[in-house]
Order: structure tokens, then sequence, then C-alpha cells
């Protein structure tokens, strides 16, 4: 590997050993063509989220079941896919990165046929969490294909720029699309448009991603080992298994987090299923530390999550899943009922902050080559934060130019996205870049989950005077707080770093 495409010094030279399906994956006649497919993946999986917020009140009249059935629609997504991104990772960097996005593809369009078709609400709930799964197998396959393909430097500083981007138009996108798919045909369609595009981009894949279907993912945790192990004359590696009671404790622990986040607000924070979820998540979390520090080959290693790249990257992905994730709830419940604007209206008012977002992730590859991405990483939380902070005084009634402010959400939000991500893949060898992938996910979904139980909730406890003004300036305040969080994480990770970290130019 060129000197100049190194990782920084406070990452171990053996974290840049390249396995030959790492090697295959490198593009080369297609890089742009490969890169289109997995962000179009990428960007399917990350619509299907929002885009069902906008449908829920058809669904509830149509099938004929309540607010709380129905709310399953979203929460049975969140929660397969929260659960099994970790597993979707690791099973990424042992099983081979393009079968298992192939694969992942597969499952989440024939769920997306299933739930379009669904005539009993039951159907719908287990189609989506189907969905939910095949999701988490997509999203981080498809972060370790582009982490893999492109050589660390200016070429994968774009590539993950344009991921992160979207990421952010995918979240936003969903509620102009799915206003326009409700009111123009029913809300059937938000699940039928997925299987043509999932279908053709599963055909697609194997000619244009390429790559041999297995990964060896070695590592320099591994690597002593192998060599101790040729040394004795095995002359052959050992065979790596995926860690099962791992990746079931890991899976268990997350989707309870997640339930637990998601239902608080349904079922009360005091009540015995979400006080319940929330300790038995902490209970099989202490449960998977044990057995991962016993077991050979574990899932997750401690010292791949004690790296600073990683934990950092992590920790800045929670605080986006939470003012994120939060944020859509209420802003488009208080245009709903404040302003009175239609599902359409209110997607298309959210809208410029996609467009800030995609422009970001256009352009946020050069801010970082100017300033470096710690640095880019406290402009765009501090410009959330401020964001937020000007809609904290949200109109009583009527369109504002004030709401025009969500361009500086979008940007803060698609730039923390991207860097985020940039300085996590930077910590991690190819071979466990699934891996990573499935944390750094994992992580923005647990935020995402706590955002969308605690804002709104926020807002509803707050509610006064006008509908809804009162509790939302305040919900947008607690949004403000999470990015003012972000920017001391990315200002103390600046200062540790001892020098700015820049792509090499």
């Amino acid at each position: 590997m060129p000197a100049s495409a190194q990782p920084p010094s406070s990452i171990p030279a053996r974290d840049d050993i390249t396995t030959p399906d790492d090697r295959d994956n490198h593009p080369g006649a297609r890089p742009g063509l490969r890169l289109a497919l997995i962000l179009v993946a990428a960007f399917m999986v990350v619509l299907d989220f929002s885009i069902v917020n906008v449908a829920l009140p058809s669904i509830e009249r149509e099938l004929g079941v309540p607010v709380s059935v129905a709310q399953w629609v979203v929460t049975g997504y969140a929660i397969a896919f929260g659960g099994l991104l970790i597993l979707g990772g690791r099973a990424a960097d042992l099983l081979g990165r393009r079968r298992m996005f192939i694969a992942g593809l597969v499952v989440f369009s024939l769920a997306s046929l299933a739930g379009g078709l669904a005539r009993d609400p039951v159907l719908l709930v287990v189609s989506r969490v189907v969905q939910g799964a095949g999701a988490a197998v997509v999203a981080p396959a498809a972060l370790s294909l582009i982490t893999t393909s492109f050589p660390a430097g200016p070429r994968r500083t774009r590539a993950i720029g344009l991921y992160g981007s979207i990421s952010a138009v995918g979240f936003v996108s969903g509620q102009v699309l799915g206003g326009v798919l409700v009111e123009w045909t029913s809300w059937r369609s938000i699940f039928l448009v997925n299987v043509p595009v999932g279908l053709a981009a599963a055909i697609l894949a194997p000619r244009i991603i390429g790559g041999s279907a297995h990964c060896a993912g070695a590592t320099a945790d591994r690597a002593a080992p192998a060599a101790a192990g040729e040394a004795r004359g095995g002359g052959e590696r050992p065979r790596r298994r995926l860690d099962l009671l791992g990746a079931l404790l890991i899976t268990g622990a997350v989707a309870l987090v997640v339930f637990g986040m998601s239902q608080g607000d349904v079922l009360g924070w005091t009540s015995l299923p979400v006080i319940g979820a929330l300790a038995a998540a902490v209970a099989v979390a202490a449960c998977f530390t044990a057995a991962e520090a016993r077991h050979p080959e574990p899932l997750v290693r401690p010292r791949l999550l004690l790296r600073p790249g990683l934990r950092n990257g992590a920790t800045l992905a929670f605080l986006l899943g939470v003012w994120n994730g939060g944020e859509m709830l209420v802003l488009s419940l208080y245009m709903q009922q404040a302003l009175h604007f239609s599902p359409l209206a209110t997607g298309l008012a959210i809208a410029p902050q996609g467009v800030a977002g995609f422009t970001t992730g256009l352009l946020g590859p050069r801010l970082a080559g100017k300033v470096g991405i710690r640095r880019m990483l406290v402009i765009t939380g501090a410009a959330a934060a401020l964001g937020f902070a000007a809609l904290t005084r949200l109109p009583a009634g009527g369109y504002s130019p004030l709401l025009t402010v969500v361009i500086l959400v979008g940007f803060g939000t698609a730039g923390t996205a991207f860097g985020s991500l940039v300085i996590a893949s930077r910590a991690v060898a190819d071979g466990d870049q699934g891996l990573a992938g499935g944390v750094i996910n994992t992580s923005r979904q647990i935020g995402a989950a706590i955002g969308a139980a605690l804002l709104p909730a926020v807002a509803e406890s707050m509610r006064g005077g006008v509908v809804g003004v009162t509790g939302d300036r305040v919900a947008m305040l607690t949004a403000a707080g999470a990015a003012v969080v972000a920017t001391v994480v990315a200002w103390h990770a600046a200062r540790d770093a001892g020098a700015t970290v820049r792509p090499a130019a």
C-alpha cells in the first residue's frame, strides 16, 4: 500500500492487512457502477424507516386496527434492524460481503412484497420484522463493501461521504415520497416500490460488485496466532466460525433496548414490559460480555471497541441518532397538528434538510481535506446545535421562514454521519469492516430509538397554550443538547489526536 494511503499513526500498521477477498473487492473498470449500486441499496433501507410514518393513519383505517397495533409496523422493523446489525456485519466479514449483500436484498424485497399484499395486520407486522432482518444484513455489508473497495485516502473518503449523505437524504426523502405515494395511490405502494428496485440490485450485484464468495477476514489480532500455527507445521489457517452464542446474546440485548425505548411512550415508562425489557437488556449484555471474554473467536473483541476511532465514531453515531430520530417525528407532528399541513406539505417543508444533507455528502470530503475530519465534526455538530436552537422559536401558526434553518440541521446531520463513518472505518482492519459497520449502525439505531421515544415524550409532557408549540420547542432544545454533546466529543477527539487527521491528497 502506498505511504499516502497509510492510516494515522495511532492505528497499528498491521490493521492494513488486506485479505484475498478484500483484494478482489477493489474496483476495476466499474468503480462508479459498483458504488452507485451499493448506494441505491443503502438508500432503500434507510428510506423504509421514515416512509412508513406517513402511511400509518391509512393503514389504521384500511386494516381496522388501533394506533397501538399500527405502531408495530414501525417498531417491528426497528427491533429487527437494530438487533441484528452486529450479527449481520460479522456475517458479512465471515461469509462474504457480496454474498450477504445479495441475500439481504432478496430477503428485504420479498418481505416488502408480502407487506404490500398483506390483508391481515399480523402478516404486515411479520413482514416488517423480516424486512428489518434483511436490512440488518444489507446495511453493514454495503458499508464494508465501500470501505474495502477503495483504498484509504480521498477516494474512500468521497465514497463514504456519499454513503453518509444517502443515509441523511433517505430519512428525509421518506417523508416526501411517503406523502406522494399515500396521497396519489395507497399505503401499499410504499412497500411494493421496493420490490423491483431490490430484486434488480440483487440480480446486478454479482456482475457489478464481483469479488469472491468468502471473506477470510484476517486482522492484526489474529495474525500472530495464525503465524504460530503455521510455525508449528499446521500450514493452514484454522477455519473461522461465527460465534452463535455471542450473536444471540448481542441481538437479544439490542432488541430489548430498542423495544423498551420505543414502547416507553406507548405503554408508560414505569410499566412492567418496559422496565422488564430494559433490565433484561442489561442482564443479557452482561452475559454477552462474559461469554465474549472466554470465546476463542468472539463476535466482538473488546480490544476492537476500545480503539479511539471506533469508540468516538460509535458515540457520535449514537448522538446523531438521538437528534435525528426524534426530530423527524416531532417536526412531522408539529407541522400537521399545529400548522395543519398535509402529509405532503409536511414532507416538502422538511425537504430542504435532505437537500442540505446531500450537498454536504458531496462537498464534505473537500471540507474535510481542508480542515481535517475531526475539526469538520466540530463544525457540523455546532451547526446542528445552532439549527435546533433556532427551532426553539417555532411559530404558532402558518409557514415561517424560520423553518428554513432545517438546512443547518441537514448539514450537521450529514456531516456527522460522514465523519463518524470515516474515523470508525480508519480504526479497524479490512477484515473487520463489516463488524465496524454493524457497530456504527447499531449505535445510531439505539440512539434513534431513544430519540424517537424521548423527544415526542418531552413535547407531549410540555404541551400548553397553542397546540404543540411549547412542548415542541422544548423537544428542539433537547435535540440541540444532543448536538452540543456531539460537538464536545468531536472537540476532545480532535484534541486527543494531537494533530488534525487529513485525508491523503
